[in-house]
C-alpha cells in the first residue's frame, strides 16, 4: 500500500512538473506568424492529447506492476479507501488548475476503471482463473 501510494505521489509530482514545461516548450512564438491563432491553438491542443496519453500510458505501467503485487499477494484490486484519497487529491489539483470537481471526479473514474480492469486481467492470468 505505501508502495502504492508512493508511485501515485511521484507520479503527480511527475505529471505537474511535465506539464509546466511541456507547456512551456510548446508556446508559440511571434515567429509564428504564418498560422492564426486557431491553428497554433489546435496544434498545442493535439500535442497536449499526445502527452497527455503518453502520461496515462506511464501511469497504467505503474498500475500493472501495483496489479502484479496485488495478485501475488491476494490483495483485491479495488481499494477504495485509497481511490477516495487519490480522487479527493486530485480533486484539489483540479481546483487549483481551474477544472470542475464534476470533470475531475469523471476523468478519474474513467482512468481507475482503466486500471481495475488491468488488475484484474493481471490477476486472471496470476490464477488463471
Amino acid at each position: 500500500m505505501k508502495l502504492y501510494r508512493r508511485i501515485l505521489f511521484l507520479f503527480g509530482i511527475f505529471l505537474l512538473s511535465q506539464s509546466m514545461v511541456f507547456a512551456q516548450q510548446i508556446t508559440p512564438k511571434a515567429s509564428d506568424s504564418g498560422l492564426n491563432t486557431l491553428q497554433i491553438n489546435r496544434k498545442k491542443i493535439d500535442s497536449l492529447d499526445k502527452e497527455l496519453m503518453r502520461l496515462i500510458g506511464e501511469r497504467e505501467s505503474a498500475v500493472r506492476e501495483i496489479g502484479i503485487y496485488k495478485a501475488q499477494n491476494n490483495i483485491p484490486p479495488l481499494q477504495a479507501d485509497r481511490f477516495k484519497q487519490v480522487l479527493e487529491k486530485s480533486i484539489i489539483a483540479g481546483e487549483k488548475a481551474g477544472l470542475s470537481a464534476t470533470f475531475v471526479t469523471e476523468m478519474m473514474n474513467a482512468i481507475h476503471k482503466e486500471s481495475l480492469r488491468i488488475e484484474d486481467e493481471i490477476k486472471l492470468n496470476f490464477h488463471g482463473k
